[in-house]
């Protein structure tokens, strides 16, 4: 019999929401392993929050959802939100009632700097790590290291000598919102030019031919059996802070876990004697890329420059080793993370945020001094 529309309107529904998803969906195994660790959470949601005033969307349900944005490569939080608002199976997943409203994007805005500044997301983070080397996902040995640039919202004509007061209005008082400025001939650079718009980002170039450009630099710190990251960490630009934010990621690691790996591989830009030394005296082995440049005469070489062409050496020497080799194929997987974080995360993150920052992406367990982490 042919079944036909029933264009009657019903005033109640009974819904079993717990009905309506398969037993077999991912998310299943995914809810229970993220509900254990956020009620292993609770008295740190508890400090975050004061006894008074109007509820707030609970921490755990804005964590959830942050998890759901990436999973399924929401572009913005407001997509986010209205997917919630028509979703069974969003609503499921962050134990909200199908008769619940679906709450603001705002409330991204409002609760990730309380987040952050409590350590609240970088102790989810921490849990999410932990249960992995439970799990056996992670290599306790062999780690990879790397950096890459993230480009400043601010633009170019923002970027002004730090002694320049602002004269872009005329006699009327008039003040264009996008001024025509002309610095082609002058020489700029970060000791004598600052963003108005993003102080602390750097006018940076990646490499010989590459354009400038007013950038923050990310680190990743993962592990070489399935690419997992164990750190992040979000600098200002400049060329020795990849090596800096790399050793801070292995003390960090360090003092978490309580040991550290055995061999760190890198690309040719932490190719430098002083990062070296510094692995060894962490009982690091180093797999690091080298530079064209060849290590320089030991027996010609000033006192306080032996030291580290030792180290340089030492490393030449290890390229005919199985491991290195390894190292340096595997290492390339933090790429992945990166590729994912551009093309996917940032594009969340960055295009979707009401406030115009990176916090859900680059949210990091030391509270960077960027505006975009």
């Amino acid at each position: 019999m042919r079944g036909r529309k029933d264009s009657q309107t019903q005033f109640f529904y009974s819904i079993d929401v717990e009905a309506r998803i398969r037993p077999d969906h991912p998310l299943r195994v995914l809810k229970r392993k993220i509900d254990s660790i956020l009620a292993g959470m609770d008295a740190l949601f508890s400090q975050a929050y004061s006894e008074h005033g109007r509820p707030s969307v609970p921490p755990e349900r804005l964590l959830k959802a942050m998890l759901l944005m990436a999973l399924y490569s929401i572009r913005s939080e407001r997509q986010l939100c209205e997917r919630m608002d028509m979703d069974l199976l969003f609503r499921w997943f962050l134990d909200m009632s199908p008769e619940d409203s679906a709450f603001d994007a705002t409330a991204f805005t409002h609760n990730r700097p309380r987040l952050d500044r409590l350590g609240i997301t970088a102790a989810f983070f921490d849990a999410v790590v932990k249960q992995a080397q439970q799990a056996g996902l992670c290599s306790d040995d062999h780690f990879s290291v790397d950096g890459t640039m993230i480009e400043s919202l601010a633009s170019l004509k923002s970027f002004r000598p730090k002694d320049q007061q602002d004269d872009d209005q005329d006699a009327n008082g008039f003040q264009p919102r996008n001024p025509d400025v002309d610095f082609h001939g002058q020489k700029r650079s970060n000791e004598t030019h600052s963003s108005r718009t993003d102080s602390e980002a750097k006018l940076y170039r990646k490499g010989p031919g590459k354009p400038s450009q007013l950038a923050h630099l990310g680190h990743i710190l993962n592990e070489n059996r399935h690419g997992l990251i164990l750190e992040i960490a979000v600098t200002e630009a400049n060329g020795t802070t990849e090596r800096e934010a790399a050793l801070d990621m292995l003390d960090r690691y360090l003092s978490k876990h309580g040991r550290g790996p055995k061999t760190v591989g890198a690309d040719a830009g932490y190719d430098s004697g002083e990062f070296l030394l510094a692995l060894e005296q962490r009982l690091i082995e180093p797999h690091i890329a080298m530079t064209s440049k060849e290590p320089a005469d030991l027996t010609t070489a000033r006192g306080d420059r032996k030291e580290k062409i030792a180290a340089r050496q030492r490393i030449k020497d290890r390229q005919q080793n199985a491991g290195y080799s390894i190292s340096q194929r595997v290492r390339k997987r933090i790429e992945e993370c990166f590729g994912w974080l551009k093309s996917i995360a940032v594009w969340g993150g960055v295009a979707g945020a009401d406030d115009g920052s990176c916090d859900s992406i680059w949210s990091s367990p030391r509270r960077p001094t960027t505006s975009c982490e």
